[in-house]
């Protein structure tokens, strides 16, 4: 199963020659998950070929509009393109009445169902769930409600060893190995254990996405070990002080997150228009966590089994 990574748009505030507002798209089992919706998401959605109406879910961190002036856009573009699908949209209190007043003095009425859910941004909360995954939120520390988003791989069933299945197993207790279970008789004695026939389940992948946010060491917790973890870097350390009053984070402390989690790899987003080059961003984070890496525009990051 997929388990992909798309980097949009990585810069903070305003745009720049080659870097646009923050966007991603996580693709999982065939499905896209548009994570914020900066101003030009949906022609980098062109540019790199993903077809907006394989969007299911939406996820807006925050209200500024670095983060969702692309949002009105792309959802006309999927009206007038025919979607027929329902679309879940997950935000804070306030976005749904922005795009109500928005399609209301344009006159559009959405010929698909958009489904809202109002996030409470100050909780860890799940959001999201289906056969394969959970989606929970994770608080932020920003000048406004903000927060951001871990997915999750639900427990993987265990491969069935063919070659060593009885052959008196019936469909329900094959169901029952293949989730960690021995099988047993009338009279409960085990006649089929369970580490004779199956083999370890895959491993389960995660993502974690920290969007614009102060250094919160209070979210480890909720970070631990994650493959891969996307925080927000506005600024070099040496205006940590500018950060903190900005309510953003360093290329440092988002080493210093990564590293305290124990996560396997760290992503640098969300960066200041002042670096034009942002090797030295880079190289700070480095410095801290080896397995460090820059969220730029077009970049495809696997998460394999």
């Amino acid at each position: 199963m997929d388990f992909e990574l798309r980097i949009l748009g990585s810069s903070s505030a305003t745009p720049s020659a080659n870097r646009h507002h923050t966007a991603q798209v996580l693709t999982i089992d065939n499905q896209y998950h548009l994570i914020d919706c900066g101003e030009g998401t949906q022609m980098q959605l062109m540019q790199y070929k993903i077809k907006h109406q394989r969007i299911c879910n939406i996820y807006i961190s925050h209200l500024h509009g670095d983060h969702y002036f692309g949002l009105p856009g792309l959802l006309s573009s999927m009206h007038l393109q025919g979607r027929h699908v329902p679309l879940h949209l997950f935000g804070p209190p306030g976005l749904s009445e922005i795009l109500s007043l928005q399609f209301r003095y344009s006159g559009t009425n959405l010929c698909y169902p958009l489904i809202f859910h109002e996030l409470d941004t100050t909780a860890h909360t799940r959001i999201f769930e289906n056969k394969q995954l959970t989606v929970h939120t994770i608080p932020m520390e920003h000048r406004v409600p903000c927060c951001g988003f871990l997915f999750r791989e639900k427990q993987k069933s265990r491969p069935l060893i063919k070659e060593k299945l009885p052959s008196f197993l019936t469909p329900p207790q094959l169901v029952r190995l293949k989730w960690g279970e021995d099988i047993r008789d009338e009279q409960g004695h085990i006649v089929v254990y369970n580490r004779d026939v199956t083999l370890e389940p895959k491993r389960s992948r995660s993502y974690a996405y920290c969007s614009d946010s102060r250094y919160k060491p209070e979210l480890l917790p909720l970070l631990r070990e994650v493959d891969l973890l996307y925080h927000e870097a506005t600024f070099a350390d040496d205006l940590r002080e500018r950060a903190h009053y900005t309510f953003h984070s360093t290329a440092r402390q988002a080493a210093e997150m990564a590293l305290a989690a124990r996560v396997r790899r760290l992503l640098l987003g969300h960066f200041s228009v002042r670096y034009k080059d942002l090797n030295p961003l880079l190289q700070e984070a480095q410095e801290l966590f080896a397995d460090t890496d820059l969220a730029k525009e077009g970049s495809i990051f696997c998460i394999r089994e």
